[in-house]
């Protein structure tokens, strides 16, 4: 007879999940501001028909099942449908985990998604003109293009799982079903129209080197300073613990 799953309990200081401290603060800070500024000025840079022509290409794509399927896509992943989404897996991982590793996991989402917004307003690029679509998304998006806050979403949430994730037999399965989940909501954008090519590789490239710095501040500098929350160890909160 096989023995039971184990469980083994993680802490921040066992360096596993998503409290594993980063080695080196100060180069994730680092990276997370020179994404910034390259954002931004990559933003203002980009003319509006920079890549129309491929965004035109990609739009020629939008019909029958396909077009329907993409556009389903871009109403899953709205804000409101994602913060829900984000509860829920909050939620799940409260359930399998413990509380403080579910709030780690939800501020992680919002610290590396809420930021792209402000680069938006910013940059305040419009969206693809939809007279020279083959097959324009309705009804019309009016907010600013770069970066696709769908995007910035998708990826940080796989990002906040695979930590969650980290050091279990999980890990791959998160971050393999999440590349692909990524790449999926990345072509249905791109096939809707709704943002420029370079909005979407902008997101990715955000997420990711937000996602680092924004773990780094809501887990190692916020969380420890909550009443109730705080792993042991800082002021007798739950402990951590992952299904191995």
């Amino acid at each position: 007879m096989s023995s039971p799953i184990p469980r083994r309990s993680l802490e921040p200081s066992d360096e596993l999940g998503i409290f594993r401290p980063p080695l080196n603060p100060w180069r994730v800070v680092g990276i997370a501001l020179a994404m910034f500024v390259l954002q931004v000025g990559v933003g203002l840079s980009l003319t509006p028909g920079f890549d129309l022509r491929v965004a035109v290409a990609m739009n020629s794509l939008h019909t029958g099942w396909i077009g329907a399927l993409c556009s389903a896509i871009y109403q899953i992943f709205e804000p409101l449908p994602s913060i829900a989404m984000t509860a829920v897996l909050a939620g799940v991982i409260w359930k399998v985990c413990n509380l403080l590793t579910a709030v780690a996991f939800a501020g992680v989402v919002a610290l590396t998604w809420i930021p792209s917004e402000l680069i938006k307003v910013i940059v305040q690029r419009g969206r693809p003109d939809i007279e020279a679509l083959p097959y324009p998304f309705y009804p019309p998006q009016t907010d600013a293009s770069f970066p696709s806050g769908h995007t910035a979403f998708i990826v940080a949430l796989v990002i906040a799982l695979a930590y969650v994730a980290t050091g279990t037999r999980w890990h791959h399965v998160v971050v393999t079903v999440g590349t692909i989940l990524t790449a999926c909501v990345a072509l249905a954008l791109s096939i809707d129209a709704v943002h420029y090519p370079t909005d979407i590789l902008a997101s990715v490239a955000w997420s990711l080197a937000m996602a680092p710095a924004a773990r780094m501040v809501w887990v190692d500098r916020v969380l420890p300073r909550v009443p109730g929350l705080a792993p042991r160890g800082t002021s007798g909160g739950p402990g951590t613990r992952l299904i191995a």
